[in-house]
């Protein structure tokens, strides 16, 4: 009896074993599952096509910033996958020369770009959320469900109206018609900048004139005016006064992130870009800022949008526009044809007076210039901003000017062979082979 005992228990002890070894291979498969559907020319058009809903990363292998995305994206897309109906987050290499047609097409300008696929890929939008597993999370299921939430109570208002974002609600009697339909519309077209709300009871919401008769549309922003009204449901109409409306009359640039979305407004804007720059810290602070938000008032409309940026946060701007740090506080505006005016050592009372002087054409543009060589004898000539004008565009010659980065290891590798070619011209008074440095910054 005691053998048989014995063998069962051994049967019984490598049935617990593999059931082990199953469950640790199991669970290592599961999670060692990728998520993220990746994409090519082949499949592109049928996956993006059966689904209602789906986020696109364009990426390519060697880019930095796509590799620090890619375990968030993943982790995004493994908790996504169990969403009720499933959030499918896809991938396409965009550098690829076979995809390159799809990139084109959908006017992908740099790595990562992430765009939403909604209605089999009729609608397609910029995917305008965070880049870590939580914040993508939380923003596509947002961006999944109905674009406008219905607040029902106190509760759901403060959750959506929080004072740090920019949210619209609608107010309707009922939740159909012309005017409702047209919010929706605009809500739709709109809901990857902003969040949407609508409601039947003005009194559930945290603020405003709670004896206005709706229809009406109530945005609320955490700057300049709080709350804003409007009862115009043209929809062309409406998108003008968000468009407007969400604008601060002074941009801040700072290392807070809710800030960002409105930097990136600022930059985006067809005005010319007026910026001042200082420690805000500073005991002087309030009274230069006070008096550049007047002008900044004043001149609402009128073709120019200002920005306020912290020194401390505002070193990549530095670099770009080759400013120093004892230049400041200071103000420069860059206008679309990229000339820029500085105005070095601003005092609260210079503000005013200077903005209307470029404004009247008084100002001369600033150049960021190395300076300019003592000597310029070799066979590849040295340009420098300040003499860009005179030895390339004014000089009458055939000019080859290369534009370069000391750093640029490919610059590196065709200076010598740039050298031969400016040696076998050099006899030939009519061609100048040429250099600029340049060097290029991300400003924001």
């Amino acid at each position: 009896m005691g053998p048989r005992v014995s063998i069962w228990f051994s049967v019984f002890v490598f049935a617990l074993i593999a059931s082990s070894i199953y469950a640790e291979e199991a669970e290592s498969e599961a999670e060692s599952k990728e998520h993220v559907v990746t994409l090519d020319h082949s499949n592109f058009d049928d996956v993006v096509g059966k689904h209602d809903f789906v986020v696109v990363e364009f990426y390519a292998p060697w880019c930095g910033h796509c590799k620090k995305l890619a375990p968030e994206y993943e982790k995004a897309a493994s908790i996504l996958s169990s969403h009720d109906p499933p959030i499918v987050l896809a991938k396409i290499d965009a550098s690829d020369e076979a995809n390159r047609q799809i990139g084109t097409l959908h006017e992908i300008q740099g790595f990562p770009t992430l765009k939403i696929f909604r209605n089999g890929g009729k609608s397609v939008q910029e995917y305008k959320g965070p880049r870590e597993a939580d914040g993508i999370v939380d923003y596509l299921k947002k961006q999944s469900g109905p674009a406008s939430a219905e607040i029902k109570s106190t509760e759901d208002a403060n959750n959506l109206i929080t004072g740090k974002n920019i949210v619209i609600v609608g107010v309707f009697p009922k939740f159909a018609g012309e005017e409702f339909e047209n919010y929706t519309a605009l809500a739709e077209k709109l809901r990857s900048d902003y969040e949407f709300g609508h409601t039947s009871d003005l009194k559930l919401l945290p603020s405003g004139d709670f004896s206005a008769a709706g229809p009406l549309i109530r945005l609320f922003k955490p700057f300049d005016e709080l709350v804003v009204d409007v009862k115009d449901f043209n929809l062309d109409t409406l998108e003008k006064f968000v468009e407007e409306t969400t604008v601060p009359t002074v941009t801040v640039f700072d290392k807070d992130p809710n800030n960002h979305p409105f930097v990136v407004k600022f930059f985006n804007s067809p005005n010319a870009k007026a910026m001042l720059f200082m420690n805000f810290t500073n005991e002087a602070a309030d009274a230069l800022n006070t008096k550049y938000r007047e002008v900044a008032e004043q001149n609402k409309g009128k073709g120019i949008s200002f920005l306020v940026g912290d020194l401390e946060a505002s070193q990549g701007a530095f670099q770009y526009f080759g400013l120093k740090e004892e230049q400041v506080p200071l103000i420069i505006i860059q206008t679309n044809d990229g000339q820029k005016y500085l105005k070095p050592n601003v005092e609260p009372d210079h503000v005013a007076s200077w903005i209307k002087d470029y404004k009247d054409g008084n100002v001369s543009p600033y150049k960021k210039s190395e300076p300019i060589p003592e000597t310029n004898d070799e066979p590849v000539k040295v340009v420098v901003a300040d003499t860009l004008q005179d030895i390339v565009f004014k000089s009458g010659k055939n000019v080859l000017l290369e534009f370069y980065a000391p750093w640029c290891g490919h610059c590196k590798q065709l200076a010598p062979i740039l050298d031969e070619v400016a040696v076998s011209y050099e006899s030939d008074p009519a061609v100048v082979i040429a250099k600029l440095v340049r060097f290029i910054r991300v400003l924001v």
